[in-house]
């Protein structure tokens, strides 16, 4: 912990190296730790000791990523038929369920797995449905133009007034510094890109949070440059020499590729925090003073079977005035109660760590076996031991929650 309370929540990709999950093999990211100032008020002659928890707003609530279970570990997944010409780049898996046609593999290839009619394309068709109805009941959405191209877009979930998206030229999305920022583009109908239209991201974006929930089918054009996740309810037509950063998904019809790249994100790890809490205040003498710190949010994008993160959480002292011997209040009298999860997702092991101080670094909650993308959220009760002959005052301190 280093400073103090107000109660915003604050959303981002997470610390120390973060192995994610790819096709052949594994990459490494780096992330950063999060932290949330608290205040504590000690208060010489107050007649009653009382405690306050700020409570957490935003203008507009960040959006999380939509959770697409094993179908997050497909490159490209439909429902009747994968069909294919020329010499297509498929990086990740390649499936199909109920249909059982899979043409032109080779020329095209495909690195992973392909599932024609298997249980894994059957569980990643159900896990598809999912999170098709999970992105199109997304509220509220702000209605941007049907033309996206030459426009930036900051994080959001958007639609347009004519149910449907096109991309002529090009559309930044701008994370502005947040690389766990997630943008979802909901249409009634369809989705089309021109030819040569593109994708820009910046500003720390990700490919694995873009999202684009289309109604009916989709035709990307021909040497267009599409990032995100297309969740289409009937097809989706990849045009000659179109590439994907992302995923391209058909609920229910085929996806028709020529001579593309497909290319799964690795996913991320990333944790949420409220960036203050307020403890409130206490008398002098008054033996603690506890308080909930605010859901604190671990979400795991990077899909794969058997993965497993754990957060820990560390702190500062807490300070007041010049912070001297007689203004502090140790770490150590910091107690950390992860209490249950209070929301999770996906198919995993979730378990909180166990209540103790803040003396040193210890694990606020981890998961193990999980399959597919999935998250965690806990609401840790902070305790403050107050020691014999405290001073009056404010005092201020953070706590760093980080995920590995």
């Amino acid at each position: 912990m280093r400073r103090l309370a107000r109660a915003v929540p604050r959303r981002a990709e997470v610390p120390g190296p973060v192995k994610t999950r790819a096709a052949g093999g594994s990459s490494t990211g780096a992330a950063r730790p999060r932290s949330a100032l608290f205040r504590l008020a000690v208060l010489a002659l107050a007649p009653v000791a009382s405690m306050l928890i700020a409570t957490q707003s935003s203008a507009v609530a960040p959006q999380p990523p939509v959770d697409l279970g094993t179908a997050g570990d497909f490159a490209v997944l439909a429902g009747s038929t994968v069909t294919n010409t020329g010499a297509t780049v498929v990086t990740g898996d390649l499936g199909l369920s109920p249909g059982t046609a899979v043409t032109g593999f080779p020329p095209g290839t495909v690195t992973g797995t392909i599932h024609a009619a298997d249980a894994a394309a059957a569980q990643a068709k159900a896990d598809l449905v999912a999170a098709y109805d999970d992105a199109a009941a997304r509220t509220p959405a702000t209605t941007v133009p049907t033309q996206l191209g030459g426009t930036t877009l900051t994080p959001g979930l958007y639609d347009s007034a004519a149910g449907t998206f096109q991309i002529t030229g090009n559309l930044t999305l701008d994370a502005q510094g947040d690389p766990g920022a997630v943008w979802i583009f909901q249409t009634a109908s369809t989705l089309v890109t021109a030819s040569a239209g593109t994708v820009t991201l910046v500003g720390g974006a990700q490919s694995a949070n873009v999202f684009w929930q289309v109604g009916s089918s989709a035709t990307l054009g021909t040497g267009s440059s599409l990032a995100g996740n297309v969740l289409a309810l009937t097809s989706i037509t990849v045009t000659t020499g179109a590439s994907v950063d992302g995923r391209v998904l058909a609920r229910d019809g085929a996806v028709t590729l020529d001579a593309n790249t497909v290319t799964r994100p690795a996913g991320a790890l990333f944790i949420s925090v409220p960036e203050t809490a307020n403890l409130g205040s206490a008398t002098a003498g008054a033996a603690r003073v506890s308080g909930r710190l605010g859901g604190v949010t671990v979400t795991d994008t990077r899909g794969g079977a058997d993965t497993a993160w754990t957060a820990t959480v560390s702190s500062t002292d807490l300070t007041t005035g010049g912070g001297t011997a007689a203004e502090t209040i140790a770490k150590a009298l910091i107690g950390y109660a992860p209490g249950p999860a209070t929301a999770t997702t996906g198919d995993a092991t979730f378990t909180p760590g166990t209540a103790g101080d803040l003396g040193s670094a210890r694990t606020a909650f981890s998961v193990s076996g999980a399959a597919g993308d999935n998250s965690a959220t806990w609401d840790p009760l902070i305790t403050v031991t107050l020691p014999a002959g405290v001073v009056a005052g404010t005092y201020t301190a953070v706590i760093t929650h980080s995920v590995v």
